[in-house]
């Protein structure tokens, strides 16, 4: 009875600071920015009201975020622009803690992988305080390390959420969907003209996002070289990185008996989001892809390799893509002006790794003038910021969340619905891991939807195994 007061003090508490926000907000916005964002800021309050009764809201929320809007922040300071990430996590966090004071029995699931997590966790923090040791803590350290702490935390809120297959269901289609969105916006925004597509993406400035030429992408920042594809991720790597997951992640579902999809929209789907990683020209993404997508063949559904062959053939055949086979063959033999920086980066982090190797520099800065952080290469930027120790660490986590899934895949065998699941999700971490060997999103702090994704991703793969354990004990 006490927690249920508690619980019910605290959520109309909550509602009272959110009818507070909104009253101020708008006010500001309908004088500073004028009614459409006085009346798009009206929508997020009854949004957020609604979040309140249902967590799944919340979620969707976050995704949404995540594949649609990742840059986006609030039109006002409040010492910092906060963003909409920041706010849908905020909730999404409320939301489960109202939750779980109003049913003080509930155990916290940790999972196996859970205490692993939190010992890079406590390194990650460990490593952040001694870098303060050479480098001043500046509000945006601070703000985005925060940002980091959170999306890493948000593994434990989907592992005690999501241990039911309707809402694992759900959020993946979600998923699916959204990336979806972003890709035709991204193959949309290629085919119009540059001038319509600035027009466009300048738009959003008031959202925080880049305005003017710039926001057009090319090979190697060279206008004369073919455009690349960004939608409204700014940079054609984070789309790539983002459509990479969630191709591995949709693909099994072909497969499915029970597809979470009918298939005469999956079909068009998978089409769009393929076409718009291509269009990215995201080489470290495709491979990323192509891996998870043959570990899926290889292990279990062999057909797919059909249509892996299908798209090799078309690649290297099509005279539409013989500018990317080239810059792929550029990047191989390390002929490109991006490879040849990139490894320097590679270079340039191993210097700093060898100077700093236990626990790295931290996140601040640099305590040498001639030496950075900054690699393209989730691994080297671990061991750059929390050194050789968090990146054993790091990796312990996925040693651990591999050797699971290697031993627990059985329990899926026969599931109609969660196999494909299951596969899906696995095969978008795999897909992760690799893509992080030639980018850095998922562990930096300027990228803080990437690093939400990537742990999202890894709770939603971790429930499915816990939802296949425990069918099977019944």
């Amino acid at each position: 009875m006490l927690a249920y007061r508690i619980q019910s003090a605290l959520k109309a508490l909550l509602i009272l600071v959110l009818t507070v926000a909104a009253a101020i907000a708008g006010g500001y916005l309908l004088a500073e920015v004028g009614p459409l964002l006085a009346a798009a800021g009206l929508v997020a309050f009854f949004l957020a009201l609604w979040m309140l009764r249902d967590i799944e809201v919340a979620y969707w929320a976050v995704i949404s975020v995540v594949c649609l809007l990742p840059f986006a922040s609030f039109p006002f300071d409040i010492g910092f622009r906060p963003t909409f990430l920041d706010a849908a996590l905020g909730m999404l966090f409320a939301v489960w803690l109202l939750q779980w004071l109003q049913e003080p029995r509930r155990r916290l699931e940790l999972t196996p992988l859970g205490w692993p997590v939190l010992v890079f966790l406590a390194l990650a923090v460990m490593a952040f305080i001694l870098g303060l040791g050479h480098a001043p803590l500046t509000s945006y350290v601070i703000r985005h390390f925060a940002e980091i702490l959170l999306s890493v935390l948000f593994f434990f809120v989907v592992v005690n959420t999501v241990q039911d297959e309707g809402r694992l269901e759900r959020l993946v289609r979600a998923l699916i969907l959204c990336a979806f969105a972003e890709a035709l916006i991204g193959i949309v925004l290629y085919a119009l003209p540059d001038t319509w597509t600035m027009r466009i993406l300048s738009a959003l400035g008031p959202l925080g996002y880049p305005t003017g030429p710039g926001v057009l992408r090319f090979i190697r920042d060279d206008p004369t070289l073919p455009q690349r594809a960004t939608a409204t991720s700014v940079d054609p790597n984070v789309l790539g990185s983002l459509l990479n997951l969630t191709l591995a992640l949709a693909v099994p579902q072909i497969f499915s008996a029970r597809p979470i999809l009918p298939r005469r929209y999956l079909w068009p789907i998978l089409g769009t989001i393929a076409l718009c990683l291509g269009l990215s020209i995201s080489r470290g993404s495709m491979v990323g892809a192509g891996v998870a997508l043959m570990t899926v063949a290889t292990l279990r559904y062999r057909r797919l390799w059909w249509l892996i062959l299908v798209a090799v053939l078309l690649i290297l055949l099509l005279p539409q893509t013989q500018d990317l086979v080239a810059h792929f063959i550029a990047g191989l033999r390390g002929e490109d002006l991006a490879t040849q920086m990139r490894f320097g980066e590679y270079k340039d982090a191993l210097i700093l790794i060898r100077r700093y190797p236990i626990l790295g520099v931290g996140f601040a800065g640099s305590p040498d003038v001639d030496t950075y952080i900054g690699v393209a290469n989730l691994y080297l930027m671990i061991a750059e910021q929390m050194g050789l120790v968090g990146l054993a660490s790091f990796l312990t986590v996925m040693g651990v969340f591999l050797v699971r899934f290697w031993r627990t895949r059985h329990l899926v065998r026969g599931n109609e619905r969660l196999e494909p699941l299951w596969w899906g999700l696995h095969a978008s971490v795999v897909g992760a891991l690799v893509g992080g060997v030639f980018d850095h999103y998922f562990f930096n702090l300027d990228f803080h939807h990437s690093a939400t994704l990537f742990w999202l991703i890894v709770g939603l793969a971790t429930a499915a195994t816990e939802i296949g354990t425990r069918a099977k004990k019944e």
